[in-house]
């Protein structure tokens, strides 16, 4: 049985569960929308996969003219890593699947007990195996729960749902819990990049930022009612999709979130070590979207973030991500702490 905790305190909330901050910020899904028919898609041309080395060095992370929990900006440093280019795609975590016969978290069933309430109060399809999908209302809304729905059958190879199409190889892996993607990391001998790591990954020597970007994956137009897809993209796009960073990174911004190893807590702590940072403890993790359950970070925002909604195109952007449950914007990168690792023949071109 699944043993993922939901942040629901009363019964009224079962139905609601995603309102109670599971899914705060902007998170979503891969079929939600349609790209209107005058806006041409993006040409993909699937980059081969690859391993980016980044040089030891320091840079000002965080970020403070836009949302309290980015700051306060400190000076902090980071040892050399290997980061992928891209977002873990569904073709490399099948191989991962076929190869161990891993099952994810959202394919397994639901332990009534998470719930703390009785079973019979429970409605019956939140004990399904399944996951949170995002879907464009036909009304303009800013209840979550008008957007989100948890829908039996969703999951990593059915990213809508049972009755939807099946992933696409190159489109980023979503719906995993963590130790879905710890499962993945082991495997490839790899592990889930700081908030540190990653930032300075995405960055890229630049500065800081608040305007929307074109080159990424993101929401054009009235949030949560209608993406214009003036970038290329209405839903979750194949990796590669916009033109990398300096660094020669894919999709650091927009597309899927990124979860990083760090626990979550609203704010840097600027008393914390400077040299290759860690977040909080897990004692001392605090999440107020998401109270007594200790979130990790998650990093980059989605192709649901917009000016109007969510700014969280930016490197800086964090925010906290349950554990123990998918959602169908977010995924995740791997690092590595050599090159032997990061060279490791498992994972050869996206096909």
């Amino acid at each position: 049985m699944r043993t993922k905790r939901l942040a629901i305190p009363t019964p009224l909330l079962l139905a609601g569960f995603i309102a109670a901050g599971t899914l705060a910020g902007c998170t979503s899904s891969e079929e939600g929308t349609q790209s209107p028919p005058d806006i041409a898609k993006r040409e993909c041309a699937v980059p081969a996969q690859s391993v980016v080395r980044v040089a030891a060095g320091s840079f000002p992370m965080g970020q403070e003219n836009v949302y309290r929990e980015e700051g306060p900006i400190r000076e902090v440093s980071v040892d050399e890593f290997w980061i992928d280019s891209t977002e873990v795609t569904n073709a490399q975590f099948a191989k991962f699947t076929q190869a161990t016969g891993y099952v994810t978290v959202a394919e397994k069933p639901v332990d009534p007990a998470v719930f703390g309430v009785p079973e019979s109060q429970i409605p019956p399809d939140m004990l399904q195996p399944g996951s949170a999908v995002f879907t464009e209302p036909a009304f303009a809304s800013t209840r979550y729960t008008d957007w989100w729905e948890y829908r039996p059958g969703a999951n990593w190879k059915l990213p809508t749902g049972a009755e939807g199409k099946k992933a696409e190889p190159n489109r980023p892996v979503v719906h995993l819990a963590y130790e879905d993607m710890q499962a993945y990391a082991r495997w490839r001998g790899g592990r889930i990049p700081t908030e540190a790591e990653w930032e300075y990954a995405a960055r890229a020597g630049n500065e800081n930022y608040t305007d929307q970007p074109s080159e990424a994956n993101s929401w054009q137009g009235a949030f949560p009612v209608k993406d214009y897809a003036e970038d290329g993209f209405a839903g979750v796009a194949p990796v590669g999709c916009y033109e990398p960073n300096d660094w020669g990174l894919f999709d650091m911004i927009g597309n899927v979130w990124e979860v990083t190893s760090d626990f979550y807590a609203p704010g840097h702590d600027p008393e914390a070590p400077s040299t290759n940072p860690r977040g909080p403890s897990e004692n001392a993790a605090y999440d107020p979207g998401n109270p007594g359950l200790p979130s990790r970070v998650m990093k980059g925002g989605s192709y649901l973030c917009a000016p109007n909604y969510c700014q969280r195109y930016r490197p800086a952007a964090r925010q906290g991500r349950d554990p123990g449950l998918g959602a169908s914007n977010v995924g995740f990168r791997l690092a590595y702490d050599s090159e032997d690792a990061a060279m490791r023949p498992i994972n050869e071109e996206i096909q």
